[in-house]
Parts: structure tokens; C-alpha cells; sequence
């Protein structure tokens, strides 16, 4: 299997601008591309990218996301499937936009995917430990339980929280009418 192929994101500009066929997806929820995202990136989330859909021959694919981690899984994706010109744009949206790239900022008022799951990992985490202290000493294993996802999804690199919380409703957006199937 082709490794996933990295580059910066004046790289992936320049790459945009120097012609050829060159598409920027955005695997982000609809939520988090309306907020904010790469001026020219197409809304693609990651858990409807059909590479049979989008890959067209002699198309160069850059896949951003909020800092790269997702970017990179949809490149996998698409390179097990036999796309050949993709790219990971590193560091993702937050990169972009600290490099003084060009952006387009939206109305939404959502918070990022990355800062919903620490969010809820410590409510969940203070919910168990409050429960336990007031109510039975067995639900510390809450804590325990969130505490061990939140180390499998360090070292897998995969989290189930995320994952969830991609498919709630204020994630949904209404940013494309298109991607909803």
C-alpha cells in the first residue's frame, strides 16, 4: 500500500494554482466547514467519501480537515481504492489559516469536532466521579471507561466519541445539500 503523501499548506496552494485538474475536499463535518474552511475546498465528510464517487482520472485530490489526523484516514481510503494523486494538506484548516491563506467564515456558531469530544470526555468523566462519591462507589468506572477511550483513541489514533458525535445534529450543518445521500 502507497504511504499517505503530506504537504504544506502553501504547497497545496500552489498546487491549486498552477492549473491542471487539483479538487480540495474537506472531510470535516458540515458544522465545522460552515464555521470556517479553505477558500475552494469542497465539503466531502469523511464518512460519506466514496472514492468512486469523487475520483476522476488525472484528478489531484488535497484532503484537509480540522488538523490533519481525519484528512489523512480519508487519503488512506482513497489510496486503498486505487486513487493515485492524493495528498494530506498538514495541519489541516488550523494550518491554512495561520499560514494567512485565503478562507471563507461562516455564520455557525459550532465548535469544533476535536473540542466537542474533550468536552464531553471531561463531562462524562465528573459525571462518574460525582456519582460515585454521591451515589455508589461503582460508578467511578465511568471515569474508568472514558479514560480508557480516550487512551485507545491516542494510540489508535481512532475514536469511537468522534465518531458519534459526527453524526449529531448541530454536526450536520445544512453547508451541503449534496452530501447528505
Amino acid at each position: 500500500m502507497t504511504s499517505v503523501r503530506k504537504i504544506s499548506p502553501q504547497e497545496a496552494l500552489r498546487m491549486k494554482e498552477t492549473g491542471g485538474s487539483v479538487r480540495m475536499l474537506d472531510v470535516r463535518t458540515p458544522a465545522e466547514y460552515e464555521h470556517l474552511h479553505a477558500q475552494g475546498a469542497d465539503l466531502m465528510p469523511l464518512d460519506q467519501l466514496n472514492p468512486q464517487s469523487i475520483a476522476t482520472a488525472g484528478e489531484r485530490l488535497l484532503l484537509i480537515c480540522q488538523s490533519g489526523s481525519r484528512a489523512a484516514k480519508g487519503c488512506e481510503k482513497l489510496l486503498s481504492a486505487g486513487c493515485r494523486e492524493v495528498y494530506c494538506i498538514e495541519g489541516g484548516t488550523v494550518a491554512w489559516q495561520q499560514a494567512g491563506l485565503p478562507v471563507v467564515r461562516g455564520q455557525s456558531k459550532v465548535i469544533s469536532l476535536e473540542r466537542q469530544v474533550r468536552i464531553g470526555a471531561g463531562l462524562l468523566v465528573l459525571i462518574g466521579l460525582g456519582l460515585a462519591w454521591l451515589i455508589h462507589p461503582a460508578f467511578a468506572a465511568l471515569s474508568a471507561f472514558v479514560g480508557a477511550g480516550l487512551i485507545f483513541a491516542g494510540i489508535t489514533d481512532w475514536c469511537g466519541m468522534g465518531m458519534l458525535l459526527a453524526k449529531m445534529p448541530w454536526n450536520r450543518g445544512a453547508a451541503c445539500g449534496s452530501c447528505h445521500g
